[in-house]
């Protein structure tokens, strides 16, 4: 399981979708910023808030109180109500990005499908699909040639092949890990064989920071209304159970060394986030680009098959422990410096729907800074709703460039 590299496809755009249907990357331009726009989502409780007005807002720049210059209420691609200076016709069209990170194609993954070409794609609606082995894109006028039936087919045929042959790398070495834990060899040589493995398992899923960058800066350079709703399945792996690993440790207590080995590789064992967590926030929130992570808790029903296979461990002295903490804490922060949402769930069209809800509705707001410099650096931005309380969702600022 390669996380994120699957990104690369995206930049390269090496794969389509359906045939006929041909991709076209738009250019990025200089452009001198007039306007600020912030896409706004307003809750009390789980309900959409739609009632508001231009005044019922404010704004704030670094701290800084300013001028609003326009609101617009956007209901999925239509403007419902508008406010304020004319002429700045905002773009509703919208792009959809479903990022597949798992290690098997659950069942669920159908249920998502179903409801995304049944109740959320509309004529002109793009559509880009990464899975861990290929990107596909799926253009604008795709509903205009084939039928939603035939599109949702032949995506879900890709995203079956690629699951399966992007993380059988990954799995097998799950699988490995588990095996050098139940044989007999001795512990020290089970350690050091778990540690080869475990070594082997952090490469594949490193996070690759460039392809993250890479990414948002694509999609900032396409018009309109982006979202990005990424499933990722929860991660576990093999570890001895606690009463053993009490056990091991005592029992070894006069070997210093292979004590210390036991703790580092199960007691002290965590995951590091391994890219600038705070520079992604700030690209994809300058990229306008709303994240929505969805973090999948069901995991396989036999999770390793090696499990049935003969050996001398018990199965109680070998459990499966989670260990998707860098990544969950890593992108719930990006998602919220997007104006985007997190969903931990075993029912993907849960939290898809969820997802899609709060991508459907909103307002544009728009302002232009006061003393605005293009001095490249973050400026953040707040939004708030004057009286009344509720929460409020948007992009963390933009870069002055």
């Amino acid at each position: 399981m390669k996380f994120i590299s699957a990104l690369r496809f995206v930049a390269l755009a090496v794969c389509i979708l359906s045939a006929g249907i041909l991709f076209s990357q738009q250019l990025q331009h200089e452009v001198k910023v007039v306007n600020i726009e912030i896409s706004t989502r307003v809750y009390k409780g789980d309900t959409f808030i739609d009632n508001l007005t231009l005044n019922d807002f404010e704004v704030l720049d670094d701290g800084k109180p300013q001028q609003i210059e326009a609101v617009y209420l956007i209901k999925k691609t239509d403007i419902k109500r508008e406010e304020g200076k004319k002429g700045i016709a905002p773009l509703v069209a919208r792009e959809f990005v479903l990022f597949f990170e798992m290690m098997e194609y659950l069942p669920e993954i159908d249920n998502v499908l179903d409801y995304f070409f049944d109740k959320v794609i509309l004529p002109g609606d793009a559509v880009i699909v990464i899975t861990p082995m290929n990107s596909y894109n799926m253009r604008s006028d795709a509903l205009a040639k084939l039928s939603k039936a035939t599109l949702k087919g032949q995506l879900r045929g890709k995203l079956r092949k690629d699951i399966l042959m992007g993380s059988s790398e990954y799995t097998k070495t799950i699988d490995d890990l588990y095996m050098t834990l139940a044989n007999d060899s001795p512990l020290d040589e089970k350690l050091h064989l778990y540690s080869v493995y475990l070594a082997k398992l952090e490469s594949l899923r490193r996070v690759n920071e460039k392809g993250l960058f890479q990414f948002a800066d694509f999609l900032k350079s396409m018009p309109g209304q982006k979202y990005v709703y990424m499933f990722y399945q929860k991660e576990s792996i093999p570890q001895y159970n606690p009463k053993l690993l009490m056990q091991l440790e005592t029992a070894n207590q006069d070997d210093v060394a292979l004590t210390f080995q036991i703790m580092e590789k199960f007691s002290l064992f965590s995951r590091e986030i391994g890219f600038n967590v705070d520079a992604v926030k700030k690209a994809y929130s300058d990229s306008s680009i709303a994240i929505h992570f969805l973090f999948l808790t069901k995991m396989p029903a036999v999770r390793n098959p090696v499990s049935t296979r003969q050996s001398s461990a018990a199965p109680s002295q070998i459990v499966m422990v989670e260990r998707s903490e860098d990544i969950f804490s890593a992108f719930n922060q990006v998602a919220q410096a997007t104006g985007g949402i997190s969903e931990s769930s075993a029912n993907a069209r849960s939290s898809f729907q969820r997802a899609v809800d709060a991508s459907e509705n909103y307002y544009l707001i728009y302002y232009k800074p006061q003393d605005y410099k293009a001095d490249g650096k973050f400026h953040e931005v707040k939004i708030k709703v004057k009286t009344g309380n509720f929460a409020v969702l948007h992009r963390a600022g933009y870069f002055a460039n």
